[in-house]
């Protein structure tokens, strides 16, 4: 299975945008279709506050790199960014792209199908560019890292909110949304990401484990979608099925066991 198999498999991308134009006839906010599109862990608080280290009066221009279905893009839109995505998934990109049309945001949100290994981007063009739960399905992250720092201008911004890694990594269960084995899962520890950023001429400031914060949200929300699953307009099971329900709470396990811990990173290019 490849890593679009992975993530398309159970999503069917027009009865989904149906689904969501019919239940909010004058558009969805980003608020009503996160329980669709803010598929990683702590929602939108978490978006909020990877949005919160960049400024759109500085770095106004920003790419998503593994964008989804494109929940962070739309709340930064809505906080006054110009957002590229740009996500591997090509069905992603299509609910993406309707989804920003249904929410009224499709002139600040555009999204492209390419390989983070090799960005369709000129030198220097981008002012920031961040990562959510997305570094994780990227085998060759040193190359990424480096090819993010050719598309990013001086005084550029990365930003990232990601799973890593954690001490008790042998506990891991899957299947996680990110991977239902551990084929798609390529998770560096807290410190291999920091030796990875530095070598790729990054200067990180901003450096934060918040595991703790996930596994209270998360434990919250698999109890939340257990209980609502089958009466809520819309789910993360529109995406990923049934399964979900077994990648939720494999995620619980795997943070309170130590085998992942989830950090928020803020660096710039010299």
């Amino acid at each position: 299975m490849t890593l679009a198999q992975h993530y398309q498999q159970h999503l069917s991308v027009d009865s989904v945008l149906d689904k969501v134009a019919k239940h909010y006839p004058d558009g969805p906010t980003f608020f009503q279709l996160a329980p669709l599109d803010q598929l990683h862990i702590g929602g939108i608080k978490a978006s909020a506050r990877l949005i919160g280290l960049l400024d759109p009066h500085t770095h106004p221009r920003v790419l998503d790199i593994g964008a989804g279905a494109g929940g962070l893009m739309r709340q930064a839109a809505d906080a006054g960014f110009e957002m590229l995505g740009l996500d591997i998934t090509h069905g992603f990109n299509r609910l993406n792209q309707g989804l920003s049309q249904l929410a009224g945001l499709e002139h600040r949100a555009h999204c492209i199908t390419a390989d983070a290994l090799n960005l369709p981007l000129a030198d220097a063009s981008m002012d920031a560019v961040l990562f959510q739960h997305s570094f994780l399905n990227m085998p060759d992250s040193a190359s990424v890292l480096h090819e993010c720092h050719r598309v990013l201008r001086p005084e550029g911004r990365l930003v990232m909110h990601e799973v890593v890694r954690g001490p008790h990594a042998n506990t891991m269960h899957y299947p996680v949304p990110w991977a239902s084995d551990a084929r798609h899962s390529h998770l560096e520890s807290a410190d291999q990401l920091r030796q990875q950023l530095e070598q790729a001429g990054y200067h990180i400031d901003h450096f934060v484990d918040w595991s703790d914060d996930a596994l209270a949200w998360r434990q919250r929300q698999r109890d939340k979608e257990c209980q609502q699953s089958r009466q809520a307009a819309l789910s993360p099971q529109l995406v990923f099925g049934e399964r979900f329900i077994t990648m939720g709470k494999n995620l619980v396990s795997n943070l309170s066991k130590g085998a992942i811990s989830v950090v928020e990173v803020g660096a710039r290019v010299g």
